[in-house]
């Protein structure tokens, strides 16, 4: 069975961190680009951060770069996104995403990919 396990979220206050991790079993992991995806409370799905399925290429949407880091230890089949400078519009469900393919340009959808359930961010003072 395909598996995506999100773990990490939680309440922060602005201006903290947290590391989400994203736990991978059932596929060839490896092979698989990473993302990591937001829906914030009554919007839509949005790309935050990719990387390569070798670890050499990673991308950033601009509202989260040089603040969030993604990485990926494919002996372990896990990855990470760290999140620092941590914003009340940070706020959201965040869900880890497999894919074979390369996908930037269209907006997420739940048809493309591995998803885990997602886990639960909050930034609130």
């Amino acid at each position: 069975e395909v598996r995506l396990m999100e773990s990490g979220g939680g309440l922060v206050q602005p201006g903290g961190s947290l590391r989400l991790s994203c736990a991978a079993s059932g596929f060839t992991f490896k092979n698989y680009w990473i993302y990591w995806v937001r829906q914030a409370p009554g919007k839509g799905l949005e790309w935050l951060s990719r990387i390569a399925p070798d670890g050499g290429a990673t991308s950033y949407v601009d509202s989260v770069k040089g603040r969030f880091t993604i990485s990926r230890d494919n002996a372990k089949n896990t990855a990470s996104l760290q999140m620092s400078s941590l914003k009340v519009t940070d706020t959201g469900a965040y869900f880890c995403v497999g894919d074979v393919v390369a996908r930037w340009f269209a907006p997420p959808s739940r048809a493309d990919g591995y998803w885990g359930q997602g886990t639960q961010v909050t930034v609130s003072s």
